[in-house]
């Protein structure tokens, strides 16, 4: 027997089930989660059939059947306990051209209910052409065993996201393959969703900007170790001005056409100045063209980020800051070794082999000469002020609470160290940074103008 696997859309359409026992029973559950409009037609009927008439899920006709019934039905399922019955739907339902189905009768049959996996809107059937139900019910069992549960909330993603792309791309191959990749991703629904990206439906601002500069941490090499945010902002930019140390293989991220620009250096050799690579992104942003500043590990860290965000900022060109993994713990993960240890270390100190020099520069008093970042400081900084303060920091220094970092509700409160303890608790996971180099510039300020803040807070 040579079947057509189908799947009937039934919503809203009008069947008919003959007979209201057992058997029928059965069936009703799987019509009634299509939609169907079902009427039984039954002189008796089972408890639980009263009850959904009763509840006006079904229509119940309290009566033999009758050839009439068959009037205005899309399918008719014959169900009863007796086989003449059954055959006497069937013929009735040829000779009208309804597809019909005469419960456990092969002969009486235009089509056989399989038994079904779902998940969702994921339905998996199984037939046997009526040889053996038993067989596809162990079937159905070993395959529902198997199948993820989270499958139905993945299709509905996959749905949401595939009617996107068929808006967005045109029909083609590329198109075709690229409804194929996304078949093999999980959809998730967070603005980072990689499937998202990959299908070019993700939020818009992780593609590069035209006339914007973004500093991204390219991290400590492999580009398995990149960011999502990174690697779209990458893809997408016109212009990439790289350090030295970044390699190859992140390079190659960066699209058809786009300039790819050193200017880094390395042991000490300069082949391009400071001054001119702060030249070069404000003339690509101002030209039209969105720019990735591609800095080895973390941008923030000794990459002078700070001379490069004031000519930005100076310049009136439009900045974001991408963080990236930091050299200092991929080595760390490299020895297998925590860097806070608690039976061995409380703090970790970030330095270079030599400091930045400035011919007009005084030393900073050693107790407030570095950034402090403190992990889960607390939700009362009012003991932690007071002994930074007995420590001898002054009361003026800048501190910044970051609630929630790089997530979509963010928050940060700049304060100082002398109104620390007044703050409000805020939300975990939250971090304190203190120090004179988290101080907020204002417009035009260059940063060794703090120089005179930290001489008149001595």
């Amino acid at each position: 027997m040579s079947l057509l696997p189908i799947f009937l859309k039934l919503e809203g359409r009008q069947g008919l089930l003959v007979g209201a026992g057992t058997v029928a029973l059965e069936k009703i559950g799987s019509l009634l989660k299509t939609g169907l409009k079902l009427r039984v037609v039954a002189p008796e009927a089972r408890e639980e059939v009263r009850a959904l008439a009763a509840e006006g899920k079904l229509e119940w006709v309290q009566r033999e059947f009758e050839a009439a019934d068959l009037d205005g039905s899309f399918i008719v399922i014959a169900a009863t306990n007796v086989p003449e019955v059954n055959a006497a739907v069937y013929r009735a339902a040829v000779e009208r051209g309804i597809p019909a189905n005469s419960v456990d009768d092969i002969p009486n049959c235009d089509f056989f209910f399989g038994s079904v996996v779902s998940r969702g809107d994921l339905q998996i059937a199984i037939s046997t052409a009526g040889e053996s139900p038993a067989a596809a019910q162990r079937l159905r069992r070993e395959i529902d065993e198997q199948l993820p549960h989270d499958l139905g909330p993945w299709l509905a993603g996959l749905g949401e996201l595939r009617r996107e792309v068929l808006a967005m791309q045109p029909r083609g191959e590329k198109r075709r393959l690229l409804l194929h990749e996304l078949a093999r991703r999980q959809v998730c629904e967070s603005a980072l969703c990689t499937t998202k990206y990959l299908a070019g439906t993700g939020r818009e601002a992780a593609r590069a900007k035209a006339g914007s500069v973004y500093l991204v941490g390219a991290g400590p090499g492999d580009p398995e170790l990149l960011t999502i945010r990174a690697v779209r902002l990458i893809e997408s930019a016109d212009v990439i001005l790289h350090d030295e140390l970044v390699p190859q293989p992140i390079l190659d991220l960066a699209k058809r056409g786009a300039d790819r620009i050193n200017v880094g250096k390395r042991c000490g050799m300069k082949t391009i100045t400071q001054e001119e690579i702060n030249s070069l992104m404000a003339e690509h942003a101002g030209a039209g063209r969105s720019v990735v500043r591609l800095k080895s590990g973390d941008p923030l860290l000794f990459g002078r980020a700070s001379e490069e965000l004031a000519a930005l900022a100076e310049a009136g060109v439009p900045f974001e800051i991408v963080p990236g993994v930091s050299a200092a713990f991929a080595a760390a993960a490299a020895i297998g070794r925590s860097l806070t240890d608690r039976d061995w270390a409380s703090h970790v100190i970030l330095s270079t082999g030599h400091h930045a020099q400035s011919h007009n520069r005084e030393a900073l008093p050693a107790v407030e000469a570095g950034t402090r970042v403190v992990y889960m400081p607390g939700r009362d900084l009012t003991l932690l002020a007071a002994e930074w303060l007995a420590d001898g920091l002054p009361a003026d220094l800048p501190c910044a609470v970051v609630s929630r970092a790089a997530q979509p509700d963010q928050q940060v409160v700049r304060t100082t160290l002398g109104a620390l303890g007044e703050m409000e608790p805020a939300a975990a996971p939250s971090l304190l940074i203190a120090g004179w180099a988290v101080r907020e510039l204002s417009v035009g300020e260059r940063p060794d103008e703090r120089d005179a803040l930290i001489e008149a807070s001595d």
